[in-house]
């Protein structure tokens, strides 16, 4: 037994068609910050888990509803999300000591709108930034990534390109 995920991050306000097509195979939405209108959670397929961080565009409401952290585990894998991380080796301020302390397996972090995924040996930490899904930013192409969860490891781990950005 498997947990499909979806991460997603900077929809900055929109959710496309094909992107929703995406959502609905999972078994969990996971949104790493600068959601935008929260109307772009509500639109998120019905019966599926979602977590998510807010992100620096994000307003009162979502403040209101998500956390700028999040700490969770999901088939024995153990997670860090935040919104602005930095990427290895420079992390941005007050996010090392955070890892250090939760120890996660996977630390997961949108803003950048550059996909990447590359496991951090110092930290034995698997980091990942799933893009952007929005049209508001400077990347070229929408990106999400999926993967599954089980026994403690990331399995089938794909980026999936939305298309580009703009069209």
């Amino acid at each position: 037994m498997s947990t499909k995920i979806a991460l997603i991050s900077d929809s900055h306000s929109y959710i496309d068609h094909k992107t929703l097509q995406y959502l609905e195979s999972v078994d969990e939405i996971w949104h790493a910050g600068d959601i935008g209108d929260l109307e772009v959670m509500e639109q998120l397929p019905e019966g599926k888990r979602i977590r998510a961080v807010y992100g620096n565009i994000d307003d009162e409401d979502c403040r209101a509803r998500y956390p700028e952290w999040d700490a969770f585990e999901v088939d024995g894998v153990k997670v860090l999300m935040t919104h602005i991380g930095g990427k290895p080796p420079r992390y941005a301020k007050g996010v090392l000591p955070r890892i250090k302390a939760e120890m996660p397996q996977v630390f997961i972090c949108g803003h950048s709108h550059i996909c990447k995924v590359e496991f951090d040996q110092k930290l034995n930490c698997l980091y990942m930034n799933p893009g952007a899904i929005g049209q508001q930013g400077f990347h070229q192409m929408r990106t999400m990534l999926l993967f599954e969860l089980s026994d403690g490891k990331i399995k089938n781990l794909q980026v999936v390109e939305l298309g580009r950005r703009g069209r």
